[in-house]
């Protein structure tokens, strides 16, 4: 196993702290700040505003104000997705600075920042920027002499709630329908990453994008995001995190009947059939897991294997797992860094120790990495049964369940056995076979012989416990508006 090298990080410049509330960058009103930490050293980065129910309240104002009197919902369709276009040739422009701050912030390797996550940021927005003067409503043949037809228009204000992850990939998912739609956007990014939401709002401004549109209110859940669900102007919540928090948003949110979408998490099934190409699935598998140390809402963390090459494929995943590069996440040759902070820690080492007492069987791993850090081996279980806690329960970290199966019928009813159904992969030669299971399993996105394959023009959410609605595509646009019928005599 890797150790952690010391970590020497090529400061990016930390430029945005404050709350950005009508294009402005103020302090919170009460004066507090928090600690923003860097999970590969544990040391402070910076204070950033502890915003609350006064920043909201104000954020909420600006963008109200700018939604029902500003230029944002009334601009030509075509000239706000010139403003997106904008902003993503900003980021662009930026990327190598906003990647190494979002290893900075959140601890993911370099490598994934630069070449996955804000390359998926710039292609988000600019794909809907595309949308912005196509959304379209239908004309209606209706009885009598009468015209009738539709308009999308924009939902109104949004509050965004989005989580560590992620950062500035959940920001763009979530800015990028609301804009094209002509909304504005009062977001609270996760406090243990509020960097690069904030440098991307700052580029938005520079983009053109009128002040007001978009506003950024770091903070705590239970303070910023309940009076951000609470707030009577905010017109849709958009949530993506835990199901014990959407579970109190989705209650709040009755008093005004907001609309709700929630991306949630998951415990993925990915099955390897015996007459797979087993390089492909097992690399496939590995990563569906321990990418992104593992913090991923659909990880592949129930991997189901044909009992006939189940030893192979313990024994190749254990390879992997002693071989991969845990360390210092500016260096590029490493593959997994620490998970986000010591909440998340502590978490998974606790789920190491509910493995073991249930009886399951750690083949690698279960150790922490260094003495300085959050950082996890990369852990292997086997001889895992569908009652225990680390088959049932979302760990968000780099720890493996493997379950041998050897009944394809009751394969299917085993990989349903959950609340959760975000995502689910099957490797096979067999076409017909990856079909039935695709059409069998309860789960929003189903991967065949691949794992983790994103676009921004395919629909992603969960079914069950995992969500309600969609992100990305066309799918995440409509959440964004509301349908409006108008009918016209002509007689």
């Amino acid at each position: 196993m890797a150790t952690v090298a010391p970590v020497k990080v090529p400061a990016p410049q930390i430029r945005q702290t404050n709350c950005f509330i009508g294009g402005n960058w103020v302090p919170s009103a009460s004066g507090k700040t928090f600690d923003t930490v860097n999970p590969a050293t544990e040391e402070v980065i910076c204070q950033v505003a502890e915003g609350d129910k006064a920043d909201i309240d104000a954020a909420v104002d600006a963008a109200r104000d700018q939604f029902d009197h500003g230029d944002w919902s009334r601009m030509d369709a075509r000239d706000r997705g010139i403003l997106m276009n904008k902003l993503a040739d900003l980021i662009e422009a930026e990327i190598d600075e906003l990647a190494a701050l979002e290893t900075l912030d959140n601890g993911k390797p370099i490598s994934d920042a630069r070449t996955a996550d804000l390359p998926l940021v710039v292609d988000c927005l600019r794909y809907y920027a595309g949308w912005a003067d196509k959304i379209e409503g239908t004309t209606i043949p209706v009885r009598g002499d009468y015209l009738c037809y539709t308009r999308r228009e924009p939902v109104g204000v949004v509050g965004q709630i989005i989580p560590w992850n992620f950062p500035a990939l959940m920001a763009a998912w979530k800015w990028g329908p609301a804009l094209a739609a002509g909304c504005t956007i009062v977001m609270k990014p996760a406090e243990q990453t509020p960097l690069t939401c904030l440098r991307m709002a700052r580029l938005a401004q520079k983009a053109g994008i009128p002040d007001g549109v978009i506003n950024v209110v770091p903070g705590y859940g239970p303070t910023a995001g309940a009076a951000l669900v609470e707030h009577p102007d905010v017109d849709k919540i958009a949530f993506t995190g835990e199901l014990a928090t959407a579970k109190i948003i989705q209650r709040a949110a009755a008093e005004s009947m907001k609309r709700l979408t929630f991306e949630l998490g998951g415990k993925s099934p990915n099955v390897i059939f015996a007459d797979a190409d087993l390089d492909a699935a097992i690399e496939g598998a590995h990563f569906a897991l321990y990418f992104n140390q593992g913090q991923c809402c659909c990880a592949g963390s129930r991997l189901f294997v044909q009992d006939s090459i189940h030893g192979e494929v313990v024994d190749r995943i254990a390879d992997y797992n002693r071989s991969h590069p845990v360390g210092d996440p500016f260096d590029p040759d490493t593959k997994q860094g620490p998970q986000v902070d010591q909440a998340q820690f502590d978490k998974i080492m606790q789920y190491v120790e509910y493995g073991k007492q249930d009886g399951a069987s750690c083949v690698t791993g279960g150790n922490r990495v260094g003495d300085r850090g959050y950082y996890v081996e990369p852990t292997l279980f086997t001889g895992v049964t569908d009652d225990m806690r680390i088959a049932r329960d979302e760990i968000f970290g780099p720890v493996l369940s493997v379950l041998k199966f050897s009944d394809v019928d009751e394969l299917v009813e085993r990989a349903n056995n959950t609340n959760f159904g975000l995502a689910a992969a099957v490797w096979t030669r067999d076409v017909a076979k990856a079909h039935r299971f695709a059409a069998k399993v309860r789960a929003g996105t189903v991967w065949v012989n691949c794992y983790d394959v994103f676009d921004a023009a395919a629909p992603f959410g969960g079914f069950k416990e995992s969500g309600i609605g969609r992100e990305l595509g066309e799918a995440g646009l409509a959440a964004y508006t509301e349908s409006k019928t108008v009918t016209l005599a002509l007689g």
